[in-house]
């Protein structure tokens, strides 16, 4: 089933990283300006709390969850009338197959070369993760970048508030290792602020127009060669902002921020703007 999971350095950095922003955030900049004993800052304190607990579960879940390998079994039916050709086949007509893993693989699969295992739905392989991000725990993998960007700017607020406030009253506490903690702070949270937020719109995009990372370069090139010959290419998977929505993060809109299981289907098929008329596909 491709190679074992394990605790890589890059793992290890992301975890230490939201453990000392987290224990600077609560511990020095809460208390050092509202205070923990007050109702603002414990307001500030729980809300902070939840958002990392959120993101250190959502964080686990992605690294843990499988993101979706093709069955051993799979094979395309071609004599299926409801299966779009350009699903079961490529551009040359053959049957889209892997030499690696020697087996067919379903539309929207890709092999990873360092899972060394073919992925449904593959985004991209995540370093940060150690893992792929793929058709079963992309939904996850979105929530946690989504919360991640939520507590940073929170974070960011506070720190940012709470300096202006110990400038502003020459406070003593300023000085010394409170102000030290201050800077590293700042130098961790700023950049990481920004990567995630533009980390986090680009995947807003994929999900809108039901791309994956890979499908986006996969299209851009697709649209070149079809402006060569005068043709318009089409996202075969875009079926609209909210039937993207959908197939990405489920049916209820109040669980699309919440780590559940929220792909559709088995993720080897897939709707198409070509089959729009046909049932949807069971789950």
């Amino acid at each position: 089933m491709g190679r074992p999971r394990y605790i890589s350095l890059p793992i290890i950095l992301v975890l230490l990283a939201i453990g000392y922003l987290y224990h600077a955030t609560v511990f020095v900049v809460i208390d050092g300006w509202l205070g923990l004993s007050t109702a603002a800052g414990l307001m500030n304190a729980a809300a902070f709390s939840g958002l990392a607990f959120i993101c250190v579960a959502t964080y686990v879940m992605a690294i843990s969850r499988d993101p979706g390998h093709v069955p051993s079994v799979y094979a395309p039916d071609i004599e299926d009338p409801g299966m779009p050709i350009h699903e079961i086949k490529r551009k040359g007509g053959d049957l889209r197959y892997c030499q690696k893993c020697s087996h067919y693989k379903p539309p929207r699969a890709h092999h990873c070369r360092v899972c060394k295992r073919c992925i449904l739905r593959m985004d991209h392989h995540c370093v940060w993760i150690n893992n792929c991000v793929g058709h079963a725990n992309y939904k996850v993998f979105f929530v946690f970048v989504l919360h991640a960007v939520f507590a940073c700017l929170h974070a960011m607020a506070l720190l940012v508030g709470s300096a202006a406030y110990g400038f502003h009253t020459d406070q003593q506490q300023t000085g010394g290792s409170f102000r030290t903690s201050y800077i590293i702070c700042g130098v961790l949270l700023f950049p990481l602020t920004m990567a995630l937020s533009i980390l986090l719109g680009w995947h807003i995009y994929l999900i809108l127009h039901n791309k994956t990372t890979i499908e986006y370069h996969e299209g851009v090139r697709a649209m070149w060669l079809a402006e060569k010959v005068g043709n318009i290419y089409r996202n075969p998977y875009d079926l609209g902002a909210y039937e993207n929505l959908v197939m990405i993060l489920g049916p209820n809109i109040l669980c699309w921020i919440c780590p559940t299981y929220g792909h559709i289907g088995s993720g080897l098929r897939f709707r198409t703007s070509y089959d729009s008329t046909l049932p949807d596909v069971p789950r």
